[in-house]
């Protein structure tokens, strides 16, 4: 039980790190149109959607360990795609920019050419299709080691401690989403600023060096978490 844990944490934990590469951000220069990608931070929307892929989960407790994963994943897939359809929708209906970014020249699975529709003085603005199916693909790898650590934590507190459902249930999706919280920001350090998705340039600079960064973190977070699992 304790080593299921444990490399279930690490294991869930260095694929939220993994996703966290895909997923476009743009952060503040996103909001103000100037450059690509979700106009936040990773780490806001990768507790976002955590805590969508955890909700999910939480709710599918009892059932089996693949639909308590796919539930998750697909929680945070949804939350993702909503986040970037919205989003999408405010900067070409209200902003009045198309869709477009100047770190490639084609978009990939669409075809259309980039620098055309690219405003002078930035670098693209909104999310292309390829940057979203890449914030899509992150989600999923996200919402599958969020959802596999929140099993893990589950199974051995129900398991291990005489807790009541509701004690267990909140326990598990805490620590769980904690998880997100410390990963985000590790993954999104070794970025370092704004980042397209898995047809970027930077993407294959980074998703070695940032996913063995999470690697190392989660077998520390996995020993830290069977310390307070072990003390309940």
């Amino acid at each position: 039980m304790i080593f299921e844990l444990l490399i279930s944490i690490i294991i869930g934990s260095t694929l939220i790190g993994f996703g966290v590469h895909f997923i476009p951000v743009g952060g503040a220069p996103a909001a103000l149109s100037t450059t690509a990608g979700v106009p936040t931070g990773a780490p806001m929307i990768t507790i976002g959607m955590g805590i969508t892929g955890i909700l999910s989960a939480l709710s599918m407790t009892g059932q089996s360990e693949i639909v308590i994963i796919l539930s998750g994943a697909i929680g945070s897939m949804l939350m993702m795609a909503v986040t970037m359809f919205f989003s999408n929708m405010i900067h070409v209906y209200g902003v009045g920019v198309p869709l477009a970014s100047s770190n490639f020249e084609r978009d990939p699975i669409t075809g259309f050419k980039q620098e055309e529709y690219v405003s002078p003085g930035t670098t693209g603005h909104g999310i292309p299709t390829v940057s979203f199916i890449s914030g899509v693909i992150g989600a999923l790898f996200g919402g599958i080691g969020g959802s596999l650590a929140f099993w893990a934590i589950y199974n051995y507190i129900l398991g291990n401690c005489h807790l009541s459902s509701i004690y267990t249930n909140s326990i598990s999706a805490i620590l769980a989403v904690m998880l997100f919280f410390i990963i985000a920001v590790v993954a999104s350090y070794n970025i370092g600023g704004t980042i397209q998705g898995f047809y970027d340039k930077k993407f294959r600079k980074k998703i070695v060096s940032g996913t063995f960064s999470c690697f190392l973190i989660s077998i520390f977070l996995a020993i830290i978490y069977m310390i307070i699992l072990g003390g309940i």
